[in-house]
């Protein structure tokens, strides 16, 4: 028997769960407001009419437990409420439940509430949030609402790799993949492409305060070595963390590319903006890495230069709420980037990432239909670890706290839960879409639909229509394309 190796090997990816209980109690979801005195009254009420019977007076309408303290509905417990409305349907003058004024306060204008309960929910249980109820959230709207995904085109039998009975690839490659091979006299390659695969389209970026908490870089890279991903660092934070060349990308400014020198041979290195001489230091110091270009969205003078000498790998980058420099949604930016490099026939030849604004696991298969090849997690990965924003959270510069002290076991897991249920939420919408890998769905734009262009092509006809929504005017929907179908309605009204 040969001796097996590596490339003989099968391995079927997978990532293991378990419940990781939040470690800081967050807000509850709902409050509950009881009028003592009315209760009190009521209490003394059903005394006289039950006659003394205290198994009935004292028995309460929550079956979830809210009143079952040691003194009842005088201190209710908050935190097991559903919102089900039965207490203040039963009695509405002694109890209301009404939304959590703190839990409004979690995340920040962008990253709202309910994304922060769904992340913590995936971050704690590594499971797909949604249950038996359906979907309740948004069906329309502005950034990554008027994007939906479209599976009229199912191909049979549909594909059920979340379930394990089939195998959905979720691997994706990164690196330099030349258009055609040259080989030297001897049969080999003279340029052999330089590239690796990951087993799945997330990554974790550079976090601000990764180079003053060593706990969080240590979370970070252990969970980029069990999941076999990428983590990227600034330099500063690598010393922080056992030297690891296969998940542990360095993130070089300009300025220190030049006699950089590492305890360890990457992968791959990320150069943050462009100098061309900064590059090929890196080039000549890291001769089997690949050298990555992180530069914002937008710059496509940038991407053409880059390319010409060399780079094949662009992080492209949003500011975390995903606005580009000049104000566009990262969508637009993801968008015109695929489109700049298949335009010149070079798309198969570069790899694209993208950060920002990607705060959902819907906002990953919808990144890469629009043209990238993998999303680098930023703001989810803090949220995951129960950070809090004071305000607005928009660049690395702005504040936020995590729990302190943060346990390195505890934040691996919450985030191999998360990536865990992000993928299933991947497979999930390959196997609607018939696909068995996720490098099918790139720049896949036929597989999506945009509520605006719908809207346009239902009601673009209607006199008035185009004017209103160019000034913006006609608001995008939620559920449905309500405000067209008004003002259909208005103008059908007025020609009558």
């Amino acid at each position: 028997m040969h001796k097996a190796t590596e490339a003989n090997l099968y391995h079927r990816y997978h990532i293991p769960t378990e419940d990781v209980p939040d470690i800081v109690p967050w807000p509850p979801r709902f409050k509950v407001q009881v009028r003592k005195h009315r209760l009190a009254l009521l209490l003394l009420k059903e005394l006289l009419h039950y006659r003394g019977n205290l198994k009935v007076v004292l028995s309460r309408p929550c079956i979830y437990g809210v009143f079952s303290g040691p003194v009842g509905g005088f201190a209710p417990r908050e935190q097991y409420c559903v919102g089900c409305l039965r207490c203040t349907t039963q009695y509405p003058d002694v109890v209301q439940i009404l939304p959590h004024p703190e839990r409004a306060k979690l995340g920040d204008s962008y990253f709202t509430p309910h994304y922060v309960t769904t992340v913590a929910y995936e971050a704690t249980t590594g499971r797909v949030p949604v249950r038996g109820a359906g979907y309740r959230g948004r069906f329309g709207g502005e950034g990554w609402d008027g994007m939906w995904t479209d599976m009229s085109e199912i191909v049979r039998p549909t594909r059920d790799g979340i379930h394990g009975r089939e195998f959905i690839s979720t691997m994706v490659d990164i690196g330099e993949r030349p258009d055609h091979l040259v080989f030297d006299d001897r049969g080999e390659p003279v340029t052999p492409p330089r590239v690796f695969g990951i087993p799945l389209p997330l990554v974790f970026d550079q976090l601000p305060g990764m180079d003053r908490n060593p706990a969080l870089a240590r979370v970070l890279a252990r969970t980029a070595r069990e999941l076999d991903t990428l983590a990227l660092f600034p330099l500063e934070a690598l010393a922080h963390v056992e030297p690891d060349g296969r998940h542990l990308v360095p993130v070089v400014p300009r300025e220190a590319a030049r006699g950089l020198r590492l305890g360890f041979q990457p992968r791959m290195v990320e150069l943050a903006g462009w100098d061309p001489d900064a590059y090929r230091a890196l080039r000549e110091a890291f001769p089997q890495a690949i050298v990555a270009l992180r530069l914002p969205f937008g710059d496509q003078d940038t991407l053409d230069a880059a390319f010409a000498t060399g780079v094949r790998v662009f992080h492209l980058t949003a500011d975390y709420h995903g606005r580009l420099p000049d104000g566009r949604f990262v969508m637009e930016g993801i968008r015109e980037a695929h489109l700049f490099f298949v335009e010149k026939g070079l798309r198969d030849a570069v790899t694209l990432l993208g950060s920002g604004g990607i705060i959902a696991a819907e906002h990953v298969p919808k990144a890469i239909i629009l043209g990238l090849d993998a999303v680098a997690l930023d703001t989810p990965v803090l949220v995951a670890l129960q950070a809090r924003f004071p305000g607005e959270f928009r660049t690395p510069q702005d504040p936020y706290t995590l729990p302190d002290p943060l346990p390195v076991d505890w934040g691996m897991k919450r985030l191999r839960n998360l990536a865990a249920s992000w993928r299933d939420q991947l497979l999930e919408v390959l196997g609607a879409m018939g696909l068995r890998d996720v490098r099918r769905l790139r720049g896949e734009i036929g597989r999506s639909m945009f509520q605006k262009d719908l809207e346009r092509e239902a009601f673009g006809e209607i006199e008035g229509y185009l004017e209103q929504a160019a000034v913006g005017s006609v608001q995008p929907a939620v559920g449905s394309a309500q405000p067209a179908v008004r003002s259909a309605q208005s103008a059908v009204s007025s020609q009558q």
